[in-house]
């Protein structure tokens, strides 16, 4: 594996902030500042890519749901056939006797992968329910 050229810069920062920095860096297990604030950068710029509809990512939307809602079952795979193009697997797990969690892996447009999360998470039923977007592209380490 080669090893890639970095640049070195300074940052100025107020003390606390500094500090608030350094726990984020302690608690998340950094090896290093400079890894944090690549992996801040990154997510930064990643947010300002979706930005556009068209860009290409990864989904999972999360969902908890009390299955003894009526219909809801039916109601969550009824969406997840309509937006069949973009559903890659789902996973269903039994939290307790009441209660369901499933994890629906989607690709696509942000657009549609975002539409399919709204759909699914505000359906009559979830408790909670949550998308999350993963770039396609491999960024910089």
């Amino acid at each position: 594996m080669t090893k890639e050229k970095v640049t070195r810069f300074s940052v100025s920062l107020p003390p606390d902030l500094l500090a608030q920095f350094d726990r984020h860096v302690a608690d998340k297990a950094y090896a290093t500042r400079s890894k944090a604030l690549a992996d801040l950068m990154r997510d930064a710029l990643q947010r300002d890519e979706w930005e556009d509809d068209r860009v290409e990512v990864l989904g999972a939307v999360t969902l908890v749901y009390d299955h003894h809602t009526r219909g809801i079952t039916e109601r969550l795979t009824e969406i997840q056939h309509d937006f069949h193009d973009q559903i890659v697997s789902t996973t269903h797990v039994h939290i307790d006797h009441d209660r369901c969690l499933e994890i629906i892996l989607l690709r696509g447009p942000i657009r549609d992968v975002r539409r399919v999360g709204d759909h699914l998470t505000s359906a009559r039923g979830v408790l909670h329910g949550k998308t999350l977007f993963v770039a396609t592209k491999q960024g910089e380490e």
